[in-house]
């Protein structure tokens, strides 16, 4: 390996970049359990270099914090090499975030949304690796052909890139059409480049990481999803869940980070038990925890009431098949674990269907009155929204019922609340006339009046 990475004793096991979730605490939970080096979430080059307290909040890091590296995105050069010099004091190295696939990315036009535009990123790197004195990396996706792949990541080393890490999946593997990463590409382009190099996708477990290295030959292996579930990960256990968590909020209370983030990690570690309605309420608790007592509690509870299972003091009752299928033992829900995705065909097929349920349920809702007779959608709704509120045999209707006002000479309908049984019309003038006030029609020509003599009378006096 390239000799600054060899002052960085070499690191194979390796925290991804995650924006929200690779903070200070987190970076230091891995780091205990096996992770030798860490990157910052990703961070917007533009807001870092104008905002002063941007940078103080997203640059937290210790001394137990290192190597470290910072991540940015952006299209601009001249911002970009900006950004990285006022970060250099704080790192090992700044990498570019060219692997982002998200609509975030497509609308601020960074991440993998450059890829296609290799010129500029041959500027970028170029003017970010002139700017500092640390090392330049680039994290990108494939492309679907081999051959572009490596070009492109030629076209990086050529540029001053000092380490490149490679997602197996193309742009547009992301949500549930993720899929299986390529090992295969990621050979191909280890094969073609004399820089440093890490592999990211597929790493659920430690095994999973000496399988990556030994087939694609790469120097370290990047785990971003594996991780969230299992901070234990490179150090080849499966802990209990509240332990873990337990140790992370302690972290926490000492570096302290937003409550989303908090959040956000214990649901990914409590994934498996909390797919048990059992554990729902525990949910609610922690989808609303404001502060670590509340995230405290939850892990409380949970270990109340799994750790006699887990101590072998209660049996734990397999009705479901939940820790085995046939013969293969499978991990019990309180232990973490990945989170295995349904596959892309699985995923596709099953919307399919949903969508063809949907159409026959359309198809099949015929509209009638309480005679069956077809009637139209909109008389449907008219008829069950007077259903919900039928009207009593014996209530006063206030409302107009035909009758004609009582002046003679006067053609329109009756005012239903009136006071003297006439239109408003009619009713403004008799008020007008014979000082009146009608409360039916709210006109108050009386009370206006009296309202008009006190001040007027007040105002004499003070006069």
């Amino acid at each position: 390996m390239a000799n600054w990475i060899f002052e960085l004793n070499n690191p194979q096991f390796v925290v991804a970049p995650m924006v929200d979730a690779s903070e200070l605490a987190w970076r230091l939970l891995c780091r205990r359990h096996g992770a030798n080096l860490c990157y910052t979430p990703m961070l917007h080059s533009n807001v870092f270099t104008k905002d002063a307290k941007y940078r103080k909040d997203n640059l937290v890091t210790c001394e137990e914090d290192r190597p470290l590296i910072v991540q940015f995105c952006g299209n601009n050069p001249e911002i970009m090499a900006s950004a990285a010099k006022l970060a250099e004091e704080y790192c090992d190295a700044i990498d570019i975030n060219l692997g982002c696939p998200q609509s975030i990315a497509k609308r601020g036009r960074y991440g993998s949304f450059l890829q296609d535009d290799w010129e500029l990123l041959k500027e970028i790197v170029t003017a970010m690796s002139k700017a500092v004195s640390i090392p330049i990396t680039c994290k990108v996706r494939i492309f679907e052909d081999i051959d572009k792949s490596v070009n492109y990541a030629k076209m990086l080393e050529a540029s001053g890139c000092k380490l490149l890490t490679v997602h197996g999946r193309t742009r547009e593997q992301k949500g549930p059409l993720t899929g299986i990463a390529s090992w295969k590409h990621i050979k191909a382009i280890r094969e073609s480049v004399s820089i440093p190099m890490l592999a990211n996708g597929n790493i659920q477990c430690l095994e999973d990481v000496y399988r990556c290295i030994e087939y694609t030959k790469v120097d370290g292996v990047m785990s971003a999803e594996g991780i969230l579930t299992n901070p234990a990960l490179f150090e080849g256990i499966n802990p209990v869940t509240w332990e873990l968590a337990e140790e992370y909020l302690e972290l926490v209370y000492r570096y302290p980070c937003p409550s989303s983030y908090v959040r956000g990690h214990l649901f990914k570690i409590f994934h498996k038990i909390f797919t048990f309605d059992e554990n729902n309420d525990d949910r609610q608790l922690l989808a609303t925890a404001q502060n670590i007592n509340d995230f405290k509690k939850v892990c409380e509870n949970l270990k109340n009431k799994y750790q006699p299972y887990h101590e072998g003091k209660i049996h734990y009752e397999d009705e479901e098949n939940i820790s085995r299928t046939g013969y293969n033992l499978i991990l019990p829900p309180w232990i973490c674990q990945p989170y295995v995705r349904m596959s892309p065909e699985a995923h596709t097929q099953k919307m399919h269907e949903l969508s063809k349920n949907q159409n026959n349920q359309e198809c099949k809702r015929i509209n009638e009155d309480q005679d069956g007779n077809h009637i139209s959608r909109k008389k449907m709704k008219k008829m069950k929204r007077m259903m919900r509120r039928p009207q009593k045999a014996d209530q006063n209707q206030n409302g107009r019922n035909g009758d004609i006002c009582f002046n003679d000479k006067c053609p329109n309908p009756l005012g239903g609340k009136c006071t003297y049984k006439l239109c408003k019309k009619c009713c403004k003038n008799k008020c007008y006339e014979e000082d009146l006030d009608c409360r039916g029609h709210r006109i108050l020509v009386h009370t206006r009046r009296e309202i008009a003599k006190l001040f007027a009378n007040k105002n004499t006096e003070e006069t």
